[in-house]
């Protein structure tokens, strides 16, 4: 079989490593429109139950992968500058350069071909191909060049976002809420290295405009960042790297696939980063691909079907998980009078998807911090609390 894949991040690797290990027959090779070892942003996080399934699907991978991983139990809200930690959430975090480099070795020592500086936007370019995988992120030019047939939606959402590195080593998962004479700042933070965390700034376009980052150069703006969040970032510095400021979007799809063109990765569905779970779901979305073709492999357009029934039910969930989550950021003003336990209770209700006896099985000292502040309401929803 003849795969061509569009784009080198890690939906499009790993579907190319899984499926030249169960087949080394097939001919692949990945289109990556950067040069080798080019990439932005800082770190990336996984939840163990993300890990869980990287680990079934290829355990000798998963230990080169894993292997320089920054582990944590827990993670912590910081509201009214008070810490409350929530304890029994695991993640694994690492480099995006460190999983792209992993993932490329992989590829190269099992047989896969990657061009990189190969930029390829219209499948009509790839007559030979008997598969073709768009996994050419959020801003896909084949979706976009095929967006008859695909169809593919874009809820762009009004808060205001930009990647920061820091030094300052925040070992938990935090989740910091400053509220400053402008509005709310927060800041997603984690460490991913033995040197440096991810500081991903959030704030609602009302404040960005009253503090004057609309007309900010990102120098200005990260000095603005800088001081905002001073005492948590300890004296250290906020590192920029193509650290503009964007809106989050939530893409989806009507249908994920045309002939033989199938859409991977971001250029699939977007999950939003609050729930930590976008280069999971792409990583997963790789796995069912692979089984799919891999039960078809005289079908193409049977294959698609198949990955996409597989996957269509979890992305919905997921997509509506996170536009849940992002409707709590985009209100968080009026939740910062509640009392610091109240806050961080509130914040991991927010999908819908916790409840209040899951919290209790994992965290039981969190729950009994919110019973005895009579915080928990049983018959109202999470935000009513």
């Amino acid at each position: 079989m003849n795969v061509v894949v569009i784009g080198g991040g890690p939906a499009g690797l790993y579907f190319s490593l899984l499926l030249k290990q169960r087949h080394p027959e097939d001919h692949i090779v990945v289109h990556e429109r950067n040069e080798a070892g080019a990439t932005y942003g800082w770190g990336v996080v996984f939840s163990d139950i993300a890990l869980s399934f990287l680990e079934e699907a290829d355990p000798a991978f998963f230990r080169k992968f894993t292997a320089h991983h920054q582990r944590c139990d827990y993670m912590e809200v910081t509201h009214q500058g008070v810490r409350v930690p929530l304890h029994n959430n695991h993640f694994s975090r690492t480099s995006r350069i460190d999983l792209l480099r992993v993932l490329q070795e992989a590829c190269a020592e099992a047989g896969v071909e990657i061009q990189y500086g190969s930029r390829v936007s219209d499948p009509a370019e790839l007559p030979d191909a008997d598969i073709i995988v768009a996994a050419d992120g959020v801003n896909s030019e084949v979706r976009t060049r095929l967006a008859e047939h695909f169809r593919p939606s874009f809820d762009v959402r009004r808060n205001k976002f930009a990647w920061y590195g820091t030094h300052q080593l925040f070992h938990p998962v935090s989740l910091i809420f400053r509220e400053t004479e402008y509005g709310v700042f927060i800041a997603h933070a984690y460490q991913y290295s033995d040197a440096l965390s991810t500081f991903l700034v959030e704030v609602d376009p009302d404040t960005w405009h009253r503090a004057g980052l609309d007309t900010a150069t990102e120098e200005e703006s990260r000095a603005f960042c800088e001081q905002v969040f001073a005492e948590d970032l300890g004296g250290h510095s906020l590192l920029g790297n193509r650290s503009n400021w964007f809106q989050a979007s939530v893409v989806g799809n009507e249908h994920w696939s045309h002939g033989k063109v199938v859409l991977l990765g971001d250029a699939l569905r977007s999950v939003h980063f609050s729930l930590g779970s976008g280069t999971r779901m792409a990583m997963q979305d790789a796995i069912a691909l692979c089984d799919a073709v891999c039960a078809h492999r005289d079908e193409v357009p049977a294959a698609l079907q198949a990955f996409e029934s597989s996957r269509r039910d979890a992305s919905a969930k997921f997509q509506d998980a996170a536009r849940r989550s992002l409707d709590w950021y985009e209100s968080v003003d009026s939740k910062m009078h509640l009392d610091p336990v109240a806050f961080a209770y509130d914040y991991m209700l927010r999908t819908g998807r916790v409840t209040h006896e899951d919290l209790r099985q994992r965290d039981p000292e969190f729950i009994a911090r919110v019973e005895a502040g009579g915080y928990h309401q049983p018959n109202a929803t999470p935000a009513a609390v």
